[in-house]
């Protein structure tokens, strides 16, 4: 059962690995300290908080959000760990309009659970008036054994009262870091859709908040989030729920609604109004409208398909969770009506009970047949508009048979997402959906080659998984190359052992690489000390406000770091950097790119767990390891996948090389 908490009590704890589960009735921003048996906090980097978001045993989200998902790992804090805090802020000024103080918003509430997401113990912070910070929840170790205990301890002068109440010494500029961090955030995050409008009006509004990727994000970026992707989906390893998953990234899976979508892109012209949907064709009286590609509001058609691709998703993922809350409450049913029938001695007798039972198995089967109905409705409805849709995708957001590849070039401006392959529901298996991530990339990928059989029963040796997964990472990579303007975007491979030279191919051959892929140990630490150098630098130019003081002729594209058959050639100080870029890089323009196995790279320990969960995790072969953010669903992701025969990757990648080249001149 839940412990209820009230200020004060305490409840034991007997999982190490917990999520922080946060509602409130507005975007707040979570963090988490660390603190020794006297709860003093030792530095900042005992606190893990918007601009550091992974702490050793902390994953907090990247922004602030209505709704968060904590990750705690008790057993990977360090020894002197006693304590670990859960602190809530609301934004400051600059960080967007909302409430000064907690008292002006509906009670926080906190919750304590495990990976499998049922509840241990939960908190309403209640009394808040004039705080505009508090300490919600205090996990505390006492004789090798952890508690939770329900502080509520507020603060009114913020986060800059409450770390310094912390024993904090740096808790002004800490608390001045975590502001700007969120700031970035709320300038860069992606939004959900709002509810669908009725049957009758197929226009579909611009989207609202729903995912702060991660995420993640989620994310799944902001949602996959999100939806299921961006963010960081539900399942363990990285792969979900705890980072929204659509579009965002996912990924932390934190997500809000409300307010208008903030569409700012650096190359993205806003001063037009948006201009109205295409009209849809007149139904006939008593038949549904026809679907149009592009019904959603955005300044571009990009934007518009953006947004309907996004209701899409939004729109399968209620309509089956309709579907399955009539079965189960058809299930529910029958079963409480057998039971009340095996309860009367009377319905024993005779056939009585008979008659009962088959009543209660009539009606479930009516239920359930009625609630198939209204999803087989719903469903040809999206069917149809994803016939209608997919083939109007403009190539970042398209399936690589599709027919845009074929008139190729490369762009002048970066697009607003890109898609990393689709997304299903066991109830809609002929339905896909786009699974769109925001550009540019706030979270990295982890290609798992570690899954050794699919969702079909097929079986898949560990050979041809790690070809396999090296292989869709070239599929990523080689989208992600076609989608930026010449040299805006670079790619560098660590192949230490030369194992994918293979499946490389079409990488090395167009010269779309920036160098070789990098061998041995030496090569390893070659890239790795260019790219954390390049990371560093750019960090100091931004924090010293003068990004114009980078060397001459300094690239500003955006990296991105292809990693294969780690931890081969990999030594401590290298999976140090590794974990460094996956953290600190993305906002910075250097993102990583994982092709591992998760279980080879054990022999780290927990070292690895933080890099695991900072991934959004993909794989090569068909899984169902994205959970949507809303209503928990476990979608299956399928990876992109190049036509059998067809050179459409080949054709791309040399037009990207041939535009890099003449970039250079």
């Amino acid at each position: 059962m839940t412990a209820e908490l009230v200020r004060g009590q305490n409840h034991p704890l007997s999982q190490s690995r917990l999520e922080i589960r946060i509602s409130a009735g507005t975007p707040v921003v979570a963090a988490a300290a660390l603190g020794d048996e006297s709860g003093r906090i030792h530095g900042t980097d005992w606190v893990a908080h918007p601009g550091a978001p992974t702490q050793p045993g902390l994953e907090v989200s990247r922004q602030a959000a209505a709704d968060h998902r904590l990750a705690v790992d008790l057993d990977a804090v360090t020894d002197a760990v006693h304590r670990v805090s859960i602190l809530l802020a609301l934004p400051a000024a600059g960080g967007g309009p909302g409430p000064a103080r907690f008292g002006a918003v509906a009670a926080p509430f906190v919750a304590v659970t495990g990976l499998d997401g049922e509840e241990v113990a939960s908190y309403t912070i209640t009394g808040l008036e004039a705080e505009s910070a508090v300490v919600a929840l205090e996990l505390y170790r006492r004789q090798d054994a952890w508690k939770v205990r329900a502080v509520g301890q507020g603060y009114a002068g913020g986060l800059a009262e409450l770390l310094t109440d912390q024993a904090l010494p740096e808790a002004v500029q800490l608390a001045g870091t975590i502001d700007e961090a969120v700031a970035r955030g709320l300038a860069r995050s992606v939004q959900a859709p709002p509810p669908r409008p009725s049957d009758g009006d197929r226009s579909r509004q611009a989207a609202t908040p729903a995912v702060g990727p991660d995420q993640g994000g989620t994310a799944p970026q902001g949602t996959p989030g999100p939806p299921p992707y961006g963010g960081q989906p539900a399942g363990g390893h990285g792969q979900g729920g705890a980072q929204p998953a659509y579009g965002a990234g996912p990924a932390d899976p934190s997500a809000t609604t409300g307010g208008p979508i903030d569409y700012s892109h650096p190359r993205r012209q806003t001063s037009a109004p948006p201009p109205p949907p295409p009209a849809a064709p007149q139904p006939r009286p008593g038949q549904p409208a026809q679907p149009v590609a592009g019904d959603a509001t955005g300044w571009s058609m990009e934007e518009r398909l953006y947004n309907q691709v996004w209701g899409m998703f939004e729109d399968l993922a209620r309509t089956t969770a309709a579907y399955r809350s009539a079965v189960d409450f058809a299930e529910s049913r029958m079963d409480k009506e057998l039971e009340q029938a095996l309860s009367d001695p009377r319905s024993r007798l005779g056939g009585q009970g008979d008659a009962a039972r088959e009543a209660a198995r009539a009606r479930h089967t009516e239920l359930v047949g009625q609630a198939r109905e209204s999803l087989d409705r719903d469903l040809a409805h999206l069917v149809a508009e994803s016939e209608v849709v997919e083939p109007a995708l403009p190539p970042a957001f398209a399936r690589w048979d599709n027919p845009a590849w074929h008139a190729y070039r490369v762009p002048m401006e970066i697009p607003m997402a890109v898609r990393l392959g689709d997304l299903r529901l066991p109830e809609a298996d002929p339905l896909r959906i786009p699974m769109l991530l925001r550009l540019p990339l706030e979270r990295g990928l982890w290609i798992d080659s570690g899954r050794a059989d699919s969702l079909d029963g097929s079986f898949t040796d560990s050979h041809d998984m790690r070809r396999l997964a090296v292989e869709t990472a070239v599929a990523h990579a080689a989208r992600l190359l076609a989608v930026y303007p010449a040299g805006e975007f670079t790619v560098h491979v660590i192949d230490p052992a030369g194992s994918g030279a293979q499946a490389l191919a079409p990488l090395t051959q167009t010269g779309v690489l920036a160098a070789p892929p990098a061998q041995g140990a030496a090569g390893v630490g070659e890239v790795l000390g260019r790219l954390t150098q390049r990371v560093d630098l750019v960090q100091m130019a931004l924090r010293g406000g003068a990004p114009d003081a980078l060397p001459p002729g300094f690239d500003t594209s955006q990296h991105l770091l292809i990693v294969n058959d780690f931890p081969h050639g990999f030594d401590d100080r290298a999976v140090n950097q590794l974990r460094y870029l996956a953290d600190e890089g993305p906002s910075v323009g250097v993102h990583l790119m994982m092709v591992a196995d998760r279980e080879e790279s054990s022999a780290y320990g927990p070292l690895l767990d933080p890099l695991w969960r900072s991934l959004l995790r993909l794989t090569a072969v068909p899984d169902d390891h994205l959970a949507d953010p809303w209503v928990g669903h476990a979608w299956t992701y399928e990876p992109p996948v190049v036509p059998p025969g067809s050179q459409v990757l080949h054709q791309v990648l040399t037009r990207v090389g041939a535009a890099r080249r003449a970039w250079r001149r």
